[in-house]
Formats: C-alpha cells, sequence, structure tokens
C-alpha cells in the first residue's frame, strides 16, 4: 500500500525546521510522498494576523522544488470555510482509498487538540504523527501524548528527531528587528520575503 502525509500547518513563513520534519518524516516512516498544506482559515487562528494564503502557497513551493517527493495541496486555502482536519483527511482519503495516510503535527497542536473538532474522525482516517517544537518538555509532550492515546483508543506516533530551535514567529521577529536570518530557510524563500517587505510591521 502506498504511503503518504500530509503536512499541516500555517507555514508563515516556511522555514528549514519545517523542512528537517518533511524529511526525517519521508525516511523514518518510509513515505513515498509528503504533502504540504498550507491552512487557508484555521479555527484556532481567528483574529491573528496571517499572511496571504498565495504568498505563503508560492513560498512553500519554492522552498519543496528540490525534492520530488514533496508536493503541496491548495485545497484548504482554495476553501473559504474554516479549515479542519478531518474534512481535509475525509476528502483525501475518499480521493485516494488505497493509500494509506498519515498526518504530520508538532507538539502544540497535541497539547490543544482536545479544542480541534472530529479528533475521533481524525484517528480514523489516518495515523496521527506527532514531532515535538522548541519550547516543549519531552516529559510533557510525551504525558500528552499518553493521555490522549488514552482518551481516544488511538495510537500516536512519535517522530523522534532533533529539535531544530527554529520558529514562524521568531522568524517574523528578528525581521522585524533587520537581522539577517538566511542561514534559517532556503535562499529563494528568504529573498522572495525581503523583496515583498513581509513582516517588517
Amino acid at each position: 500500500m502506498i504511503k503518504k502525509a500530509i503536512f499541516g500547518g500555517t507555514f508563515d513563513p516556511i522555514h528549514n525546521g519545517h523542512l528537517h520534519v518533511a524529511f526525517k518524516a519521508l525516511y523514518n516512516l518510509n513515505l513515498e510522498e509528503i504533502i504540504f498544506m498550507p491552512s487557508g482559515n484555521p479555527p484556532h487562528k481567528i483574529g491573528r494576523k496571517i499572511t496571504d494564503s498565495s504568498i505563503r502557497y508560492e513560498l512553500i513551493k519554492m522552498a519543496i522544488r528540490e525534492e520530488k517527493r514533496f508536493a503541496i495541496s491548495d485545497y484548504e486555502i482554495n476553501n473559504k470555510q474554516l479549515s479542519y482536519t478531518y474534512k481535509t483527511l475525509a476528502y483525501y482519503k475518499e480521493k485516494e482509498p488505497n493509500t494509506e495516510w498519515y498526518f504530520l503535527t508538532g507538539s502544540d497542536c497535541l497539547m490543544e487538540l482536545d479544542t480541534w473538532k472530529s479528533v475521533d474522525k481524525i484517528f480514523s482516517l489516518c495515523k496521527f504523527v506527532v514531532f515535538n517544537r522548541p519550547g516543549y518538555k519531552i516529559q510533557d509532550f510525551l504525558a500528552q501524548k499518553h493521555r490522549v492515546e488514552k482518551q481516544y483508543n488511538s495510537k500516536v506516533l512519535y517522530l523522534d528527531m532533533p529539535v531544530l530551535d527554529i520558529s514562524s514567529t521568531s522568524i517574523k521577529e528578528a525581521i522585524r528587528n533587520h537581522e539577517n536570518i538566511s542561514y534559517l530557510m532556503p535562499a529563494g524563500v528568504y529573498n522572495t520575503i525581503l523583496q515583498l517587505g513581509l513582516y517588517n510591521d
């Protein structure tokens, strides 16, 4: 059976930390493809300023163009309704019923999983894979993993890998402070951010 993963997130902006996770998932889980899924209208970020989806989409496209097993989908950004993970997974499950689907997300999402809609459906549609992120103690992360598994009677796969201390939030702050952070993302992405004057305010 073909194994593919959906890597969801706002990717605002995409950086080397995201790519590091994607490559580790690709190899560790023996995946055929990882589909980057930039969120269009995430319910947990209502009221927050998010860069236009078309720009985030193009930056991701630029970042992954050298890896043939990375793909990008505009499914969520073309959907004007709120972006719910269970709906995205149901769409892909129907589209490719013979594919074994994985969903890749960070420890921050695991910590707030109870606020997600139809979590039981998510677990029924995919193998749920979580990686740790900067700012989260491994013992807290693993305790939450155990609690979620017990609550939903499902398995949460842990992508065991070194944590790169990079976040989109810290990148935006550095850009506002006029720091050179070209080493934190692909050159094309960084140059485009500078050309468009993104994250300066």
